[in-house]
């Protein structure tokens, strides 16, 4: 594809501001249409991304605009229903992740993209985050052999704000936070160990979040307008969405395809926010403390009793907070893959076995824990995502 590239962002609440990265990421990409469904989200597109068209929603940008791309920001539950349409229509999607909500919904999306052919890109940024990028480099030099096992723990400190004041509380739009939140850690601990999950066995419950009775509507409203460090302890939190019925605690155990055995637990009011990884090899272990510019992935490869400091000890650069360097990243790959037709190192493929295994280790967790296999992909999808290129 040559000349400039037209891109659309459909949704514009607070992750719309990926889109701003995309004149940066390729020269002549520019946003030349913004579709949002909300008076307010409208507003926000006209000052976000001036001078692009701005459409109530993504079927009348389809009817009145011609783009190349489009970036999905939209609620999650949406996710699946507004990529096949601009997948059918020719466009090339980035699709914030998860990629949906449902497996169901999941394989929809890839089977459309395999049967149109039009470029899906879904937006697991976090495979461009320093402190993945980091433990990768350390395992693929070998500096704790072969993965074995390997453990996350991610404490969501903002969880009370990120998570339970709009509709990433309810599960009827969000699914569970094993799909909005983790889908992020469960990418990563498939690209770090190698396969993806084949058995799950969840655990979780609301137990903070739940016995909260100050809840309300926020029309117009997005995170910024109401986080605050000072929104402390979890119990003091006011201004919930009014239908919170997803898990503020959650615990999977993952049986991988290789045979590795993983586990991720993760917690929405703890008063810190990061994750902790560690990957056990048949030679050491790796763990990270920070995980962003500063903190530092830790190996320990020689027999010992404790020791905090470890064998080796690789900086984490990138971002002081937050991750806009890997948004970056991933803009930058997608953007290359629609015009140049460039390899990437984000999947669909490995999006939906993210999304397969938070949505059963769900029905798993809210079934008594017990263990269900993840099903393959269509053997048609699974052709036409590892095609040679």
């Amino acid at each position: 594809m040559t000349g400039a590239l037209a891109v659309a962002v459909v949704g514009c609440g607070a992750r719309a501001e990926i889109g701003t990265h995309v004149s940066q990421a390729r020269e002549g990409a520019h946003v030349s249409a913004v579709a949002d469904t909300t008076e307010a989200g409208r507003a926000r597109a006209a000052a976000l991304f001036p001078g692009a068209e701005v459409f109530a929603d993504h079927t009348s940008l389809l009817a009145g605009a011609r783009v190349d791309a489009a970036v999905v920001t939209t609620p999650d539950h949406t996710h699946a229903d507004i990529a096949v349409d601009l997948l059918r229509a020719g466009v090339a999607v980035y699709l914030e992740k998860p990629l949906a909500t449902t497996l169901e919904d999941a394989d929809r999306v890839l089977a459309c993209a395999a049967a149109t052919g039009t470029p899906l890109y879904v937006g697991h940024n976090f495979r461009h985050a320093a402190v993945v990028r980091t433990m990768k480099a350390a395992l693929d030099r070998g500096e704790i052999g072969e993965v074995r096992a390997a453990w996350v723990r991610h404490f969501v400190g903002h969880g009370g704000d990120y998570y339970f004041k709009d509709w990433h509380a309810d599960r009827r739009r969000t699914g569970s936070l094993l799909l909005q939140k983790a889908s992020h850690d469960i990418d990563v601990v498939h690209h770090l160990a190698g396969a993806y999950t084949r058995r799950v066995v969840g655990m979780g419950d609301l137990l903070v979040y739940g016995g909260i009775t100050d809840r309300r509507e926020r029309p117009g409203e997005t995170m910024p307008d109401w986080f605050s460090t000072d929104n402390w302890p979890p119990a003091t939190q006011t201004g919930l969405n009014p239908v919170v019925d997803v898990e503020d605690v959650s615990m999977v155990l993952m049986t991988l395809g290789n045979g590795v055995l993983a586990s991720y637990q993760q917690c929405h009011f703890t008063p810190d926010y990061w994750r902790n990884y560690t990957v056990i090899g048949t030679e050491g272990r790796l763990e990270n403390l920070g995980d962003t510019a500063g903190g530092v992935v830790r190996v320990w490869n020689r027999r010992r009793d404790w020791s905090v400091t470890g064998d080796l000890e690789h900086p984490i650069t990138g971002d002081p907070s937050g991750h806009a360097d890997a948004d970056l990243a991933t803009m930058t790959e997608f953007l290359a893959h629609v015009a140049d037709g460039a390899p990437t190192l984000v999947s669909p493929l490995a999006a939906r076995e993210a999304v397969a295994t938070g949505a059963l280790a769900t029905a798993s967790l809210r079934s008594g824990s017990v263990p269900l296999d993840v099903p393959e992909p269509a053997d048609d999808v699974l052709a036409w995502f590892t095609r040679p290129r």
